[in-house]
């Protein structure tokens, strides 16, 4: 007799694709905090979330496009998220002219643009557990971003009960 073992849990998962412009950066936020709502998040790791899709959708919107010509297309942001009820995971995609040096960017206060304070990335990763940047020059830029509700994070006592709360 042959047994079959149980599917892996499926995640749940959303994509947005949107014009890179800033009236879309408030949608993004708001989307991705819905979605974290389904987990065990705290309205305070709700509003972290919130902000570091903002930095990383600006960041999009500013920087990616920037070298576009004024009234021309708009480019595109791709936003997905997808949590298996441990963790949410966001990612933020452009398909603009890429970052030069990531680890460069990455550091507070370095910008390309006097009239930013390039704070975006410190923000991002100091309201996330984990933060990635992938980039290539003329090819775009995806930040990937990952965060545990602090329930999830929290040690539990040895015999506690799980959640048991219907999905």
């Amino acid at each position: 007799m042959r047994t079959v073992s149980s599917p892996a849990p499926l995640k749940n998962h959303i994509r947005l694709e949107m014009a890179a412009v800033p009236d879309n950066v408030a949608l993004a936020r708001v989307t991705v905090a819905a979605f974290a709502s389904q987990l065990d998040f705290t309205l305070d790791e709700i509003e972290d979330i919130r902000v570091a899709v903002s930095e990383a959708v600006t960041n999009a919107v500013v920087h990616a496009y920037s070298d576009r010509a004024p009234g021309g297309p708009s480019g595109t942001v791709t936003l997905e998220a997808a949590h298996d009820r441990e963790a949410l995971t966001i990612a933020v995609a452009d398909q603009g002219r890429g970052i030069v040096d990531v680890a460069l960017a990455r550091q507070p206060a370095y910008t390309t643009d006097p009239e930013r304070m390039g704070l975006g990335f410190a923000i991002m990763e100091s309201f996330c557990d984990e933060l990635d940047v992938v980039s290539e020059v003329g090819r775009g830029t995806t930040v990937k971003m990952v965060k545990r509700p602090r329930a999830a994070k929290a040690p539990r006592a040895e015999g506690a009960a799980g959640d048991d709360r219907p999905v």
